[in-house]
């Protein structure tokens, strides 16, 4: 069963015309700046030495790492208490809001589904009343079963490139976005491979998206 307020994808009605799947953590929520200020009041600090989590959060009484058990143990109590600390990113619900009169809107978030109905609840109460698919399996599936390889341009937004290449793989014809709202940390990102498209922001990906809406109806 799924938490409530969850939608299995074999629940999710789409109508004919073109899909967006969105990503939550640093590109529909924000995460890094929620999250530092979460672990500073758990006294711990996170410092950007490279793109990952575990090493680089670290007490902040001697500045040493918190070993990997204690790194789950912390975004487990982060996310039971997510609609406490994340906002949304910049022009994402006015974004979001333009973009679903062209398209149906699907979040697909990659958290344990044991803190599913909190997100519900923040996005809804954000004004994101989006689908929301919570699942920890590779997102390339998810996203073929829910497109269904229906004549509509489908487009998928994420910030790690792991998620973005299990897409391509599964879904060639999507558009991939790659988006991260949290500029200090996206400087340590690994480089997007070729043909992906990298958005600064909400309206940046907007743009993108529409252009190749148009695209897609063109050589329909």
């Amino acid at each position: 069963m799924s938490a409530p307020g969850i939608s299995p994808i074999d629940d999710i009605r789409l109508g004919a015309r073109p899909l967006i799947v969105s990503d939550i953590d640093d590109v529909v929520l924000e995460f890094i700046n929620p999250f530092k200020a979460f672990l500073e009041n758990c006294g711990h600090r996170l410092l950007p030495r490279s793109f990952r989590l575990t090493g680089n959060i670290v007490r902040r009484v001697d500045d040493q790492p918190v070993v990997d058990a204690d790194v789950k143990t912390l975004l487990d109590a982060f996310y039971g208490s997510q609609d406490l600390w994340q906002t949304p990113a910049t022009e994402v619900t006015e974004t979001l809001a333009a973009l679903s009169d062209q398209a149906d809107i699907v979040f697909l978030t990659a958290m344990p589904p044991q803190h599913a109905a909190v997100r519900r609840a923040l996005l809804d109460r954000l004004g994101l009343r989006y689908p929301l698919i919570a699942s920890e399996a590779p997102k390339g599936p998810i996203v073929r079963q829910l497109h269904g390889g229906r004549a509509v341009p489908v487009v998928f937004i994420d910030d790690m490139l792991r998620n973005l290449r299990s897409v391509r793989e599964h879904s060639p014809s999507c558009l991939l976005v790659n988006l991260m709202v949290d500029s200090e940390f996206r400087a340590l990102a690994p480089k997007a491979d070729d043909g992906i498209c990298i958005a600064a922001d909400w309206l940046d990906a907007a743009d993108a998206i529409r252009r190749h809406f148009g695209q897609q109806s063109d050589r329909g």
